[in-house]
């Protein structure tokens, strides 16, 4: 079995729909029904009618990644969704049935279609080595990542576990590229925002663990306004950083911080734990920084507690660094060298 990229519009305008109605849908509203192909130069046929002013290599391009789609997923195959909606996260499913074209579907950017069984949560981004996210950020709709054991990685991820990287000990057989797929095997990866963000949060992953990331929180929240009192390694009790504003940090409003810099999504105990020590405290407000996000529960219990509590997930903490870097202390800017750059993002 193989796994496949195959992402849900250029903004991810699909997305929700496609994991409501347990679909993946590819784009290309102008070419019709695919379900008579047989070979590669059929769909070749269609999409040269359907973009008469397409170059040689641009239709070479779209043949790829339809026939690929039509073709080469197959009822098994594991699928990956990187999410627009939900930077830094991705979504598995599995592929339940072959390709079918709904000419019912008034949207035309949703007849392209293949059944999905989507798993039930997105896995964050912080639980996927360096180079496995460099093949998944690649330029195409849809492709299949393999270089460096990818399907096999992918298989353990969405069991729900941690990256295990490029190891023999998981190593499985994978199915032979044939030429009329090869050009949607690992393609070149284009220097997106996504993929930028992806890389400075591997270098932050791999440079601020435990309580290094607990530092940084605390420089940014006092750039932010508040005097931090950062708790020593070990045991906390629940509460990593006490903070507040004015020039002693006893004014209102009063904060408590809790960090986990583990890659996997916290439990509601955590959430639980942390309400608790605000009261103990009697803080004003609680910060949860879940550098692998929250559990789905987690995260349905924290919308009661909006207006006391937030929770900074691996891409919210990423946001607060690019606001407030250039005024974090020089030795920290140091060990993330950033530099701002304004590009017109065009992912097309």
């Amino acid at each position: 079995m193989n796994a496949w990229v195959v992402r849900a519009g250029q903004q991810g305008e699909n997305e929700h729909w496609n994991l409501e109605q347990g679909r993946a849908t590819v784009g290309w509203p102008e070419v019709g029904d695919l379900g008579a192909a047989r070979t590669r130069d059929d769909v070749r046929a269609f999409v040269e009618e359907a973009y008469p002013a397409d170059s040689p290599a641009r239709w070479a391009n779209t043949t790829g990644q339809l026939w690929a789609f039509r073709d080469a997923i197959h009822k098994g195959d594991l699928l990956v969704l990187p999410l627009k909606t939900k930077p830094g996260y991705i979504r598995f499913g599995r592929v339940a049935g072959e390709y079918f074209y709904d000419d019912a579907q008034p949207d035309k950017t949703r007849r392209h279609s293949l059944p999905v069984k989507w798993f039930s949560d997105p896995i964050s981004k912080t639980v996927i080595e360096q180079d496995l996210i460099y093949t998944i950020n690649g330029i195409l709709t849809v492709f299949k990542p393999s270089r460096n054991n990818a399907a096999a990685r992918l298989e353990v991820i969405a069991k729900g576990s941690h990256d295990p990287g490029d190891t023999e000990r998981i190593r499985i057989k994978d199915a032979t590229d044939d030429e009329s797929t090869s050009d949607v095997t690992d393609p070149d990866t284009a220097p997106s925002v996504v993929a930028i963000r992806d890389r400075i949060r591997a270098h932050v992953s791999a440079n601020f663990r435990e309580h290094e990331l607990t530092r940084l929180v605390a420089e940014i929240l006092e750039v932010l306004g508040f005097q931090c009192e950062v708790s020593p390694p070990g045991p906390d009790g629940g509460v990593d950083i006490i903070g507040g504003m004015g020039p002693l940090g006893m004014d209102a409003p009063t904060l408590i911080v809790e960090v986990k810099s583990e890659p996997t999504p916290i439990s509601v105990r955590v959430l639980r734990g942390l309400h608790s020590a605000m009261t103990q405290h009697r803080a004003d407000q609680a910060l949860l920084v879940a550098w692998g996000g929250v559990t789905r529960p987690a995260e349905t219990e924290f919308k009661r507690d909006r207006t006391t509590m937030r929770i900074w997930d691996a891409d919210a903490l990423l946001d607060q660094l690019f606001l407030t870097y250039d005024r974090l202390p020089a030795s920290t800017r140091a060990r993330i060298p950033l530099q701002q750059v304004w590009v017109l993002e065009d992912e097309g």
